[in-house]
């Protein structure tokens, strides 16, 4: 006879690291963070870590872009929840300016990035850190072979109180 059927057990998972804002410092982010999905049990290949090593990707060439300020790092944060099947991706620097979301003209070939992280993430946003800079955040959903996608849902960028709203 079959065990009764029991809540799964959350395993949350978490994966924080300092990078140089460097170019290499943003590749090696978008790597260990591949290597760490992989780790958790996401197949490689699979839609939901292409989407996560994309967001990664660009948070941390925002950061580099973006954030730099000369001597100073960027920090990558993933913590995973398995029973809820979420993983949040946190970027954070020392420049205190926020990202801009503006959709670019059709003729340029960058400023997409955000544009990306908002199609790709459940829901993002930005927050001020202690000290100076802010952190860049993304929810999406992640499953592995333990665990089961969490609910999903339109993208959605969350606003700290008094910042303006995304152009769409």
């Amino acid at each position: 006879m079959p065990a009764p059927h029991t809540q799964a057990t959350v395993t949350p998972g978490v994966f924080a690291q300092r990078f140089s804002a460097t170019r290499r410092g943003a590749r090696l982010a978008r790597l260990l963070a591949a290597l760490q999905l992989v780790e958790w049990g996401c197949p490689r290949g699979s839609e939901h870590y292409d989407a996560v090593t994309i967001v990664v990707a660009e948070l941390a060439a925002n950061a580099v872009l973006h954030g730099l300020v000369p001597g100073r790092d960027f920090a990558l944060l993933l913590a995973h929840d398995d029973g809820r099947g979420v993983l949040r991706i946190e970027v954070s620097d020392t420049h205190p300016s926020r990202p801009s979301h503006v959709l670019p003209a059709l003729d340029e070939d960058h400023g997409r990035g955000l544009v990306l992280v908002d199609t790709l993430a459940v829901r993002w946003g930005v927050r001020d850190r202690l000290g100076p800079g802010k952190t860049v955040w993304a929810e999406c959903v992640l499953s592995t072979r333990a665990g089961t996608p969490g609910p999903g849902g339109p993208p959605a960028h969350e606003s700290e109180p008094g910042e303006p709203e995304p152009q769409r």
